[in-house]
């Protein structure tokens, strides 16, 4: 049984009060969508609440978890240190935690950079911390009109901001990144023209 009073315990003491307070901002948004998509309620609550758990860790000790885990973090993600912290959230998600519904545990892996072919979960939790009632950025508001329409738009339009963002930075664009938006778009064009052939 995952005790969700004492994962909020342990992220009281280990984020500053913004960052707790986003998480539980990701969590409740997470919830909503579920509710929306059909997705799994606990699962949503339990993977928005512990996605930033090691956000605040010093980096040289999750990059110590990930060689618990025997994971070797890509060139990109080394030198993007902002995505060091979803893979050691795994591990806290896992050891700490006690999580092993690996759904959970990949969509907080997943979160900064998301993959291809997402599950439900994944996209949904990727999405609330993107657009959680205290995110504030140009484009934000157009996102969150779109995100209970239509997901797999929203996270497109999640992931054009995000590759803007990070291209005016001049940072490198993590591949998985990448690869997540255009399976959204293939997806996105496959459905556009299976609609079109039952309209024939």
């Amino acid at each position: 049984m995952i005790d969700i009073a004492r994962m909020k315990k342990y992220l009281r003491q280990e984020l500053s009060a913004k960052r707790y307070k986003h998480s539980v901002n990701v969590s409740k948004t997470a919830v909503e969508l579920a509710s929306r998509y059909g997705c799994d309620l606990h699962k949503a609550e339990i993977a928005g609440l512990v996605h930033d758990c090691t956000r605040e860790m010093d980096i040289d000790t999750q990059l110590k978890l990930l060689k618990k885990l025997d994971v070797v973090p890509d060139e990109v993600t080394i030198f993007v240190k902002e995505l060091v912290h979803a893979a050691s959230a795994a591990y806290v998600c896992s050891q700490l935690f006690m999580i092993e519904d690996q759904e959970i545990i990949s969509a907080v892996r997943y979160h900064t950079t998301a993959k291809a072919d997402m599950t439900l979960l994944e996209k949904i939790i990727f999405l609330a911390d993107f657009i959680e009632p205290a995110r504030e950025f140009e484009g934000v508001d157009a996102i969150r009109d779109i995100a209970f329409r239509e997901l797999d738009q929203a996270i497109l339009m999640a992931l054009n901001s995000a590759i803007s963002f990070v291209l005016k930075k001049e940072k490198p664009i993590h591949i998985a990144t990448i690869e997540a938006r255009n399976h959204i778009i293939l997806e996105l064009n496959k459905r556009y023209d299976e609609e079109l052939q039952l309209k024939k």
